[in-house]
């Protein structure tokens, strides 16, 4: 029976996740170093024998500096790489607009590397440069490998990454706030963190999420054993 659905009508029913939005990266990159930064941090003061005071200042003063830092680097990072690309579409314009031929024939030369035949490819590239801004984006991608229409926004980047170092700063020090002046219990917390930030972000790879929660909370237990190694002896050197 026919369903009444047109030639290649559920090709489009499936969607993407937004890769290029700039929020995704600064996210994962923001709650990974937070949870990494004061999970060894943590670790390395207390295991100097510092009070649950220095224990607390010293955290927040990291989650607050390590936020902002964040916060500003992505900003300037993404805005950086906009202008870049800016930079870049303008000098590609100037070219078109100086010399269309030698640029229709660059464009029939990036159809046949992609597999279409030469007559096509001619007609295709005398069809799409007849707009000028198509035939712009199009040299733009293919050169490039950036959509010059679909660039990063550096303020979304900016706030993911302050809130997310921010959340996972704060992990390691939940114990200490809570009145429970114990180590272990600190590293805890901040390894359930890591791991499960790991098996959070392994929902936007093809990864397992057991593998991405191993993989994160190995990489704590490293930075956090070399500054409690640090604070051991610095602990011991002082007293």
């Amino acid at each position: 029976m026919s369903t009444g659905a047109l030639p290649g009508e559920d090709a489009h029913e499936h969607t993407h996740a937004d890769v290029s939005g700039g929020w995704l990266r600064a996210a994962v990159f923001g709650a990974m170093d937070g949870l990494v930064t004061n999970t060894a941090l943590v670790s390395g003061v207390g295991a100097g024998g510092a009070s649950a005071q220095t224990v607390v200042l010293s955290g927040v003063a990291s989650l607050v500096a390590g936020a902002v830092s964040m916060a500003l680097g992505e900003y300037t990072s993404v805005t950086t790489q906009n202008e870049q690309l800016e930079l870049e579409v303008a000098k590609e314009r100037r070219e078109l607009a100086r010399n269309p031929e030698g640029e229709r024939q660059e464009l029939v030369e990036l159809l046949r590397a992609r597999g279409v035949d030469d007559e096509l490819a001619e007609r295709v590239s005398v069809q799409l440069s007849r707009d000028p801004e198509t035939a712009l984006r199009l040299h733009v991608v293919a050169e490039i490998g950036l959509n010059p229409e679909d660039t990063p926004s550096p303020r979304v980047a900016a706030v993911s990454s302050f809130v997310t170092f921010a959340a996972g700063a704060a992990v390691p020090l939940l114990p200490y706030l809570f009145g429970m002046s114990v180590l272990w219990l600190a590293l805890v917390c901040g390894g359930a963190g890591l791991a499960l930030a790991g098996a959070l972000s392994a929902r936007f790879t093809p990864r397992p999420w057991w593998w991405a929660a191993l993989r994160q909370l190995l990489f704590g237990a490293l930075a956090a054993g070399a500054t409690y190694l640090v604070g051991t002896a610095i602990g011991v050197t002082v007293s």
